[in-house]
């Protein structure tokens, strides 16, 4: 109702204008056919010149008033003119649909471009008008009636222009337009943000909806509008990113670093960490980054990247990154640096993609975490890695296996020197000592890796050295070392058997057989001395005493030696071997020899107490391990209780330090 009579008051202003222009051009003929007369009668009549003087003055006012109006006509015709076009156009946008989106745009253009017309022309007809209202108002016609209706049609333009400013504020027309493009936007992404139901995966947007949705934003680009805009796209694909995490079991984010108190406790949840890691960044946060991309490339503003920080805060990026951080920040453990260095693997295939993802000033946090990480994990890796010699050196003060066998260390050592030697680690560890000397400036050199290797397994090596000092009984002394030297010997073709050389593996198979051979004379050849003197002619009391010893000898060694073993089967079997073949013999042909003698003897059945084969199977039964330990050849080394005896160990160990 307010437009309407709007339009009758400029009507009725446009018939005023006319009807007093129309006037003063009257009184302007009149005067002209005055001019004449009057200068006859200023010669005749001086002193009616006085009295013409006003009104000579009045003929000026009237030729200028007259040209300030007919300025003002020109700019009011066009006024009235295009606000009817925009009545139109807001009709047409009140009930035209965004379906036919080029349609509807094209119809906000031509309302947008109707209003700044609108505005021009009313400008340049109030500008005439203020003239004549204040040049009368300076003169004779402040009280005419027709100056009070120009005045009246000054108001009614100002009101009109008035118009362009309401159309952007809350219930004018093109606010409305610009709401149902919003409206538009929102619907277009909720439509066709689904994630899939099988997976943590995004279904691709159509390229006609990218599009859409690019037109509506480069459309809404200006600082209220598009930040509207850009709250609108994180509210629909937050919800998205939240379906696409509801089926991973995510709950181990929220550990705190006080459970952290073994690293096999949490295995499984640092695994998990790397996988769903790359699954977000890969698979979750890259398509958003192209979508982002794709709908607001039309921006010249670098404000659509706050979409991605925000998109990666509500795909738990931080929570991920500070998980990380807490694993870093473990007690240190030998098997910790093997985390870490998945840990840096996966963060160096992450790299292009964060440097291109969170780029923008809105990730810079995202940024300073991720290079906290990196760093950590860096630092934490050569700590531990440089230590390793001295947590070696420090396992000296436990006790050796009381079987003989090899030391949980030792087995420990060389598989995890191998895996630190693998195809997987090594390149890793390598890099990871490269970065660590470029921040520190320190100068390991390029066989630094293979070095610090050597002078681990040679701190073994000391350590089996005073291990077997350790032990009362120098043949179990001597079992000791062989299984060790042993073990060294199945180097030989493996990685860490080829840095320690031909020659250190040859001299631990020397080792091996030496120390074979002083087990076999030192425990078992006086033994067998007893039962291989020769000549024996009769079987008297000092032979019976020597069976008998015989016997309580290999009865006490068979005891005692039932607990020792022997880890390698093919040594085992060797060792057992060679003892079958110098004690069962020598104690068949004894026994052969004197058999006869032992019949005829009423006390001799307490003399014979073992057959050959009783002494052959209790010799082949003997050195076997209690619990066969399978050692793991999948990804991580796993050994159970011994594991942990030894992670705890050298936990132990590095905490004292």
């Amino acid at each position: 109702m307010a437009n309407v009579g709007s339009l009758e008051n400029l009507q009725a202003a446009q018939k005023i204008l006319r009807a007093s222009l129309k006037k003063y051009s009257a009184i302007s003929s009149k005067l002209d056919e005055m001019g004449p007369r009057l200068d006859d009668i200023r010669q005749r009549l001086p002193s009616l010149e006085a009295a013409i003087r006003p009104l000579s003055r009045q003929k000026c006012s009237y030729f200028a008033i007259r040209d300030q109006i007919n300025g003002a006509i020109g700019p009011a015709a066009a006024v009235l003119k295009v606000y009817g076009i925009v009545r139109e156009l807001e009709e047409s946008l009140l009930y035209q649909s965004c379906a036919d989106l080029p349609a509807y745009l094209s119809s906000m253009k031509k309302l947008e471009e109707a209003f700044g017309f609108l505005a021009d022309n009313c400008v340049l007809a109030i500008q005439w008008l203020e003239d004549v209202v204040e040049f009368s108002e300076d003169n004779v016609f402040s009280n005419n009636q027709s100056l009070l209706s120009v005045k009246k049609s000054l108001r009614m333009l100002q009101e009109l222009h008035e118009i362009e400013g309401r159309a952007h504020l809350d219930g004018g027309p093109l606010n409305a337009a610009f709401n149902k493009l919003e409206t538009e936007f929102r619907s277009l992404l909720m439509e066709n943000s689904v994630a899939t139901t099988t997976c943590a995966t995004l279904l691709p947007l159509t390229m006609p909806v990218v599009q859409k949705l690019q037109t509506i934003a480069g459309r809404l680009d200006g600082d209220i509008r598009l930040q509207k805009c850009i709250v609108l796209y994180i509210e629909v694909r937050s919800l998205n990113a939240q379906r696409s995490l509801q089926d991973l079991d995510l709950d181990y984010l929220e550990i705190q670093v006080t459970e952290f108190d073994d690293i096999q406790s949490i295995e499984s949840h640092i695994d998990q960490w790397c996988k769903h890691l790359e699954l977000v960044v890969k698979d979750l946060l890259e398509p958003e980054y192209k979508l982002c991309n794709d709908v607001f490339e039309k921006i010249k503003s670098d404000a659509w990247k706050h979409c991605v920080a925000r998109l990666a805060e509500e795909f738990r990026l931080i929570s991920f990154l500070q998980f990380g951080r807490s694993v870093t920040k473990m007690k240190k453990d030998p098997l910790k640096l093997l985390k870490l260095l998945d840990i840096f693997a996966l963060l160096e295939s992450l790299r292009s993609n964060f440097n291109r993802l969170f780029g923008g000033e809105a990730c810079t946090d995202i940024r300073t975490l991720t290079r906290e990480l990196v760093k950590a994990v860096v630092n934490g890796a050569y700590e531990i890695f440089q230590e390793l010699p001295s947590q070696v050196e420090m396992q000296r003060r436990f006790s050796p296996p009381s079987h003989g066998g090899i030391p949980g260390l030792v087995s420990f050592i060389t598989k995890y020197c191998q895996q630190l030697l693998g195809d997987e680690y090594k390149p890793l560890l390598a890099q990871v000592l490269k970065i660590h000397q470029s921040w520190n400036q320190d100068v390991y050199g390029d066989g630094f890796l293979t070095n610090h290797i050597i002078i681990i397994m040679k701190e073994v090596g000391l350590n089996l050295d005073a291990w077997s000092k350790e032990y009362e009984d120098i043949c179990l002394s001597y079992l000791f070392m062989m299984n060790n030297h042993c073990h060294f010997c199945q180097l030989k073709g493996t990685k860490l058997g080829d840095i320690m050389g031909d020659s250190w593996l040859g001299a631990h198979e020397q080792y091996k057989d030496n120390c074979a051979a002083l087990y076999l004379r030192e425990c078992w050849g006086k033994l067998l001395s007893l039962i291989t003197q020769k000549d024996l002619g009769s079987f008297q009391e000092s032979e019976k005493k020597k069976l008998k010893e015989f016997n309580e000898g290999f009865d006490e060694r068979y005891k005692k030696q039932s607990n020792w073993v022997i880890c390698d089967e093919n040594l085992r079997r060797k060792v057992c071997q060679i003892l079958v073949q110098a004690v069962v013999p020598a104690y068949r042909s004894y026994m052969q020899k004197y058999v006869g003698l032992v019949e005829h003897d009423a006390s001799a059945s307490k003399y014979v107490k073992h057959t050959a084969q009783s002494l052959e199977n209790m010799i082949t039964s003997m050195f076997q391990p209690k619990l066969v330990k399978k050692y793991s050849s999948t990804k991580h080394i796993r050994f159970g209780k011994l594991k942990s005896l030894v992670q705890n160990q050298f936990r132990a160990t590095l905490k004292a330090m």
